[in-house]
């Protein structure tokens, strides 16, 4: 499908889900925040086709740059714990527990820096090579 019709859905179904969980909060809160996560649940699950093709040419522009498969690896899992950081703390900020968000992004920010240490290792050591 194309990516232009695909976010029309996706759009779609987000302001569909927004506009009856704004209803549902009233009288059930907790039926709302399921109505929020299975929207999302979809529209990421919508989304899945492009991350595999963007990932894909990742892979395909570091082989033809002549890159180690290990130089790609840290930015797309750094990417991916992003993605899951910012959706998990909004989707705990709207259940009203901003605490919980804030220490999701503490433990984002951390991992994400403890994915990229491959890559600085990598930085550092050709760095080390070109001053021998």
């Amino acid at each position: 499908m194309e990516p232009v019709e695909l976010m029309g859905k996706a759009a779609a179904v987000a302001v569909t889900a927004a506009l009856c969980g704004a209803v549902l909060r009233r009288g059930a809160p907790e039926l709302a925040l399921l109505l929020s996560l299975a929207a999302g649940v979809w529209i990421l699950l919508a989304a899945w086709d492009g991350l595999r093709e963007t990932a894909r040419l990742m892979e395909e522009l570091a082989l033809l740059a002549g890159l180690d498969r290990g130089v790609v690896e840290p930015v797309l899992k750094t990417v991916v714990l992003s993605v899951v950081t910012r959706l998990t703390s909004e989707v705990c900020r709207s259940a009203g527990e901003g605490g919980i968000a804030s220490f999701v992004e503490t433990a984002g920010t951390v991992l994400a820096l403890a994915a990229a240490l491959p890559l600085v290792r990598g930085v550092v050591e050709t760095m080390a090579e070109m001053l021998i």
